[in-house]
């Protein structure tokens, strides 16, 4: 089957928690497409032992432009000072507002604590995300867009991570009310839904379908977790003219498991 291969050697494209996981990806997958690829993160490191170089150097490597910028999303002026670093490439003009942390725990023993922590870099990080982006592409007159990551936990109610799924269906309400106001403007903002990622940040997932529907059982979506990789390309097409005329969507990448 043939694939989509959108260009955005004109763009500059901010990824925050672009050091690991799907931000990674997404940030390789958008230097590979010609844009310049700021990642955004608490470190340039990547916690995957595989990744034998930071993203940024990866990308250069690959014979594309890429920046490293230390942000705390739960910072909005640090958010801010990331979108006014990326003025010097003219300025941003798509946002992926990926950053994220996800921890398991029992809705019962759920501290005001960790609900915070979370809160603060799922939640918060994608709405003065998205808030300091579009300020950026208004104040220029420039159309963008943002691509929020969000997860198949914002539809539906799964064990353990109650605090964590709470962020994400903050993100589809933030993603949806910020399409509509800004609509005007020229920026689109959408969301992708994973499902099951084989990703640092959820420790467990395992590529075969016996670990995830269960030996003996009938095999339902999804069969596997997914790659990085695999999720890519939703980003890339939200972000590029194809989808021109979407916004306030969220995409599902999630093997199917809403099918299930």
């Amino acid at each position: 089957m043939g694939s989509l291969n959108p260009d955005f050697g004109d763009d500059t494209v901010i990824v925050t928690g672009g050091s690991s996981g799907i931000g990674r990806a997404v940030a390789l997958a958008f230097g590979e497409a010609g844009a310049t690829v700021i990642n955004a993160d608490v470190r340039a490191d990547s916690k995957n032992p595989d990744a034998d170089r930071p993203t940024h150097e990866a990308i250069r490597e690959g014979g594309g432009d890429a920046e490293f910028a230390e942000t705390d999303v739960s910072d909005p002026a640090e958010i801010e000072s990331v979108v006014e670093a990326a003025r010097e490439y003219g300025g941003v003009d798509v946002m992926v507002n990926n950053a994220g942390v996800y921890t398991k725990r029992r809705f019962l023993d759920v501290t005001p604590e960790e609900f915070e922590e979370v809160h603060a870099v799922n939640a918060r990080g994608a709405f003065f995300g998205t808030q300091a982006a579009a300020r950026d592409m208004v104040d220029r007159g420039e159309p963008g867009c943002v691509v929020n990551t969000s997860s198949d936990t914002e539809g539906r109610a799964s064990w353990d991570h109650s605090h964590y799924a709470a962020t994400k269906g903050a993100i589809r309400a933030i993603t949806r009310s910020a399409a509509l106001e800004l609509a005007p403007e020229g920026v689109r903002v959408n969301a992708v839904a994973p499902g099951p990622v084989a990703t640092e940040i959820r420790e467990g997932w395992s590529e075969e379908a016996s670990e995830i529907s269960g030996e003996g059982e009938t095999p339902t979506p999804p069969l596997r977790a997914a790659s990085p990789d695999e999720l890519a390309g939703a980003y890339l097409y939200l972000a590029s003219d194809d989808a021109s005329y979407v916004t306030g969507e969220t995409a599902w990448v999630d093997g199917g498991g809403r099918i299930a």
